[in-house]
């Protein structure tokens, strides 16, 4: 984009007056071609398991591929250091940083993995709970609709005439 045209689109922009934000496309949010109001947000059970998956796969690897065995670390290191070089201090420094990022690391995907399996099992009966509450709101709101009888007066439902 050339620079004068930078200029005229910023120009253009302060004559339309207020600043705006517009987006190029919005994705479809409820997966049925309509629009929702507020955004909604819908992760399954299965996308949680995945990420969990993921996680603990992650950990495995990590476990069985990045440690460094400390005992050969640490023999080597003492090793030089005894023979008078100084690289014996720094592996063994080395040796200790690269053990504590990796125990950071593992300890993260193991609570991301942990995480996920929770976060499955406590929201896994929210839709139904919120269902079920959601029903008998209407069924309660049946009872105070003013269609049912004249406004001000009893419900003729829960109090049918006396028949004579």
């Amino acid at each position: 984009m050339a620079w004068d045209e930078w200029e005229q689109l910023k120009a253009d922009a302060k004559a339309d007056g207020a600043t705006r934000m517009q987006l190029n496309h919005l994705a479809d949010p409820v997966g049925g071609g309509g629009t929702s109001t507020y955004g909604d947000l819908k992760v399954s059970n299965g996308d949680l398991a995945a990420i969990g998956k993921e996680a603990h796969s992650l950990y495995d690897q990590l476990w069985n591929k990045a440690r460094v065995a400390q005992p050969t670390s640490e023999s080597a290191a003492g090793d030089l250091a005894k023979q008078g070089f100084t690289l014996g201090k720094g592996l063994k420094h080395v040796a200790q940083r690269w053990d504590d990022q990796l125990r950071s690391l593992l300890d993260a995907c193991a609570q991301i993995s942990n995480h996920m399996h929770v976060t499955k099992k406590i929201h896994s009966g929210d839709d139904g709970y919120i269902g079920r509450q959601m029903s008998s709101i209407d069924t309660l709101d049946a009872g105070f609709d003013d269609r049912a009888g004249e406004q001000g007066r009893k419900n003729p439902v829960y109090h049918p005439k006396k028949k004579d």
